[in-house]
């Protein structure tokens, strides 16, 4: 079922029909060709409909659609069948065939190149040169075929008049490595006129034609005067079909030879006879010359085989008997269709030199497996039928009865492959159509043959009598000797074959010419001595010499019927795939369904035939992988995975839940539906189910997304987050290289310049000077020093003490101040330090309570200057009791908390470890953050640099 059509579009596969009936398989087709549905299914067969206009439905988009999918996951298409032949053949390594039929104008020949076009997109996805150069010559050899085999036709412009089949190589990676063609009754050229000769008239350049003696003007020219209509395309096509020659390989002077053979045909039709007395001459001897030249043979030689023809007696004896008029004329005719019809066969035999595996080793290489493709003429029925639509009819009823039986055993492998009970079906036989027309010394063809080889003068009417007595008890043969009464058939001229598409009348004039080799041994000798070798080539039976005896050669009717059961068997050792073309009216109108027309067609197409054999056992098959991914959303069991051992039990399940379990049967590994409605009820149910599924789908998909957007933000953020720190620290980094050393400098790093900050520090940047401007403006230089102090504590606690005296004033020396009895006594002591020691400043005093090594306490009392520190004794008028130099304090040791506790280290561990008190007068401050800020303060500011580093601030 195709996904993507609904039933306003009607039914795409007529499997599907509610009955099987020619009003409901008519009224489908009309409905679907009215809606643009130009292709519709017939389980795998594809019936095609000419839409006379361009469908957008080809493109690259569209080949991706179909490429790998099964058949029923998209509309009917010719990708879709094209696809299916190429997994078979890919999968399986079985050969395939894809076969187009259909009569002339039914878009046949536009099948072949999308379903080559399809093949050659989808392979080959390296793009390998090799297998490009294949791919190429390819799809160009189909623009020159139809170039060299179609005609302008009373039913289609462009009308094949050559059936053609073509086999494509491939290897075991899917890859095209070659391929060949064979072509089948290239109908003669007075017959119809072939497009080509008008696009060499219209399309050739002025000093081509010139070289040619040709004139632009198609009416000019016997061949070309009817139905030459002009066209805009014929300059385009010519163009491409020389690009196509020279890209498959054909050289500059093959070309050339090919322009001369086709002008010398051209020449050849508006060559005149008259009679002069008992002989007959030509009319315009330069004709003649330019044929000669064209054909690089001697104009005698040319003027000769035109008039005269040689015989070889019985004694051995060559004499030249000349030709009467009608004669003449006969023998230009075949000679110029002969020309073309061994050009033809030339063209193709080329192009196969091209495009044939080369350098096949099946040990090296692994298997060779093929696609074959055939686009044959359909059935006709014209107003006048003669010898090649006798044949063209012929070939028909083989395929017919080849599609019938392969239909059929197609059907009965499955079901005995399967395990399905297989219930006979009955259908018409064509078998006895096919015997009386081929059947040795009883059939049409046998017939035909022996008037041909019968000595003496035999005629038409002649073989039509034969026909007659021989089948005239045939229930499918008979002519208005036989049926006197029917007036559609004329006496002694017609005959009337009831074929399985319909009754054909075929007019007998002609049959006995076109069957036998009309062309004159002269003609063929004449070619072969020709100095063209291309020319010669295409002539060897011209080697051998009039006295030469030599077996006669078969007919035209027994070539082709050779060729076409050479044909059928190829067909039939491959599994086939069906294209059925229909012509939906005469005028090539894109709106106009002509019912009658198109039913006709339906019926001699055995249209309706196929269907039945499809609904005769089971309408619809599929894996059971297949149908329970398609339907198990319609299963409660099934959905979203079953837990059963199989899916053949889980699609049990599925079919008992709704009630089908008599409507289908359990194969080894599908599912046979008998019914189209079980079918409609299992769709109908999944598309009321899919816009359920899809919303929920939707909104688990877009939850995912937006977690996955919400994750990719957060990421952003961290990392911006990140960046923004570094710049930053980074910013903060370069300050402290630049204004390092601005102590040492003359102007204390006035002069330097300050970096340039990151976007987030530019407002900080600009506020933090601002402030720090107006901070410093309104200091005193008296209070310096304590902003210095606190600036170096803060600097040196690093946060790590909560209350460190930062918001009171720092009066460093506070054994002057804490006790207005005790401070006369110090200040005299510290006047006395300093004229013995010559210290510049104190830098802290306080009183302090010590421990000793006995856990005893003392009050002492601490004096640090700039040159020493000082333990004095207060009790005895500040009796110093230890001093040491500043120089040898390496680090000083707080702890975090509220307590007062400072450690001295020094050089020689003669560590001081004191308990500053708080004095009288305020019990509550904190002394240790104006202890540590002073000292860092003094080093930092009078120390070396080495000095500096080797003072250590710990926190315990």
């Amino acid at each position: 079922m195709a996904e993507l059509e609904g039933l306003e579009f009607g039914k795409s596969d007529f499997v599907l029909l509610d009955e099987v009936t020619m009003e409901q398989f008519m009224d489908n087709l009309k409905l679907r060709f009215e809606k643009g549905r130009i292709y519709t299914f017939i389980g795998e067969v594809v019936v095609s409909v000419n839409p006379y206009k361009h469908l957008d439905i080809y493109g690259k988009e569209v080949i991706e659609d179909y490429r790998g999918r099964e058949l029923y996951e998209n509309p009917p298409h010719l990708f879709a069948v094209a696809d299916a032949a190429y997994k078979a053949m890919k999968r399986r390594a079985k050969d395939t065939c894809i076969v187009i039929s259909g009569e002339s104008g039914a878009g046949k020949t536009e099948a072949s190149k999308y379903i080559m076009q399809y093949i050659a997109a989808i392979t080959n996805p390296n793009q390998r040169a090799e297998v490009e150069s294949v791919k190429n010559v390819l799809l160009k050899s189909n623009c020159v075929l139809e170039a060299f085999g179609n005609a302008k036709t009373n039913r289609n412009d462009n009308s094949s008049r050559f059936g053609k089949y073509m086999d494509i190589n491939f290897n075991f990676n899917g890859d095209p490595t070659g391929g060949h063609i064979n072509n089948y009754l290239l109908e003669k050229i007075n017959q119809h006129l072939y497009v080509l000769f008008v696009q060499v008239l219209r399309g050739g350049s002025d000093e081509l034609l010139k070289s040619l003696y040709l004139q632009r003007d198609p009416a000019e020219y016997a061949y070309t005067s009817q139905g030459a209509s002009a066209s805009n395309n014929d300059s385009l096509c010519h163009k491409a079909v020389m690009a196509a020659l020279k890209v498959i390989g054909f050289t500059t002077e093959e070309i050339s030879s090919i322009y001369k053979i086709l002008s010398t045909i051209l020449h050849l039709g508006n060559l005149q006879f008259t009679s002069d007395g008992e002989h007959v001459v030509l009319v315009g001897e330069d004709t003649v010359k330019h044929i000669s030249e064209l054909t690089s043979t001697e104009p005698e030689n040319t003027r000769k085989a035109l008039l005269y023809r040689t015989v070889a007696t019985g004694g051995g004896e060559v004499i030249e008997k000349g030709h009467n008029e009608q004669e003449a004329s006969y023998g230009r005719d075949a000679f110029a269709k002969a020309l073309y019809e061994r050009l033809f066969a030339w063209i193709v035999g080329r192009i196969n030199s091209v495009i044939e595996v080369k350098d096949y080793n099946p040990a090296l290489h692994g298997k060779n497996t093929v696609i074959g493709v055939l686009d044959i003429y359909g059935f006709e029925i014209f107003d006048n039928n003669s010898f090649e639509q006798f044949c063209i009819n012929y070939c028909n009823e083989k395929l017919q009865q080849l599609f019938i039986e392969l239909i059929l055993r197609q059907e009965q492998d499955e079901y005995q492959r399967e395990g399905i009970t297989w219930q006979h079906i009955e259908y018409f036989n064509n078998q006895i159509i096919v015997d009386l027309v081929e059947q040795p010394h009883k059939g049409i063809i046998s017939i035909l043959d022996e008037a041909c080889l019968t000595a003496g003068k035999v005629t038409d009417t002649v073989c039509l009598d034969s026909m007659n007595k021989k089948l005239g008890q045939h229930p499918h043969y008979t002519s208005r000797k036989l049926c006197p009464g029917d007036k559609t058939m004329e006496f002694n001229r017609d005959f009337r074959i009831r074929h399985y598409a319909g009754d054909v009348t075929y007019s007998v004039e002609g049959f006995l010419d076109k069957n036998k080799d009309p062309l004159f041994q002269d003609f063929k000798r004449l070619m072969y001595n020709s100095s063209d070798h291309v020319l010669k080539e295409m002539w060897p039976d011209g080697k051998m010499s009039i006295t030469e005896v030599t077996k006669r050669p078969l007919t035209a009717a027994t070539l082709f019927k050779n060729s076409i059961i050479a044909l059928v068997d190829k067909l039939a050792c491959k599994e086939p795939y069906y294209v059925r073309c229909i012509k939906p009216n005469e005028v090539k109108s894109p709106l106009l369904f002509d019912d009658g027309r198109c039913q006709h067609q339906v019926a001699y197409l055995g249209l309706l035939e196929n269907v039945r054999v499809r609904r005769a056992g089971f309408a619809y098959r599929q894996p059971y992988a297949r149908f329970l991914q398609r339907y198990k959303m319609t299963c409660e069991y099934t959905w979203p995975n079953h837990l059963m051992s199989t899916d053949q039990e889980a699609v049990e399940a599925i079919v008992n839940q709704h009630g089908f379990e008599d409507d289908v049967a359990y194969g080894h590994t599908k599912l046979f539906v008998r019914t189209p409605r079980t079918l409609f009820t299992l769709e109908q149910e999944r598309a009321a189910l899919i816009p359920i599924l899809v919303l929920f789908l939707q909104k688990v998909w877009r939850g995912a997304l937006a977690r996955m957007r919400c994750r990719k933000i957060r990421a952003i953020y961290t990392i911006m987050a990140h960046y923004k720190c570094y710049k930053v620290k980074a910013h903060f980094w370069e300050v402290e290289r630049r204004f390092a050393n601005v102590r040492n400098m003359a102007d204390y790093g006035k002069s330097v310049e300050w970096p340039t900050p990151p976007a987030a520090l530019m407002q900080f940047h600009r506020i933090t000077q601002w402030w720090a401007r107006q901070l410093i403006k309104n200091i005193p230089p008296s209070d310096m020093a304590e902003v210095r102090a606190k600036v170096a504590a803060l600097s040196a606690l690093s946060g790590e003490r909560v209350d460190w005296g930062y918001s009171r004033a720092w009066e460093r020396d506070y054994l002057a101040k804490d006790s207005p009895l005790m401070s006369t006594t110090f200040v005299r002591i510290t006047k006395e330090l300093k004229n013995k020691d010559q210290y510049s400043q104190v830098l802290f005093s306080c009183s302090v309570r010590m421990l000793n090594w006995f856990n005893n306490t003392k009050d002492r009392a601490l004096l640090i200057t700039d040159k020493h520190i000082y333990r004095l004794e207060p009790k005895k008028h500040f009796k110093v009791q230890k001093r040491i130099s500043l120089d040898t304090v390496v680090g000083v040791s707080v702890t975090s908390g509220s307590d007062q506790m400072v450690a001295l280290h020094t050089a020689s561990q003669d560590d001081f470890l004191v308990h500053l008190q708080r004095g009288q007068l305020n019990p509550n401050q904190d002394r240790v953050g104006e202890l540590v800020g002073s000292l860092t303060d003094h080093f930092t500011r009078g120390l070396t640099e080495y000095t500096v580093s080797m003072i250590n601030i710990s926190m315990n």
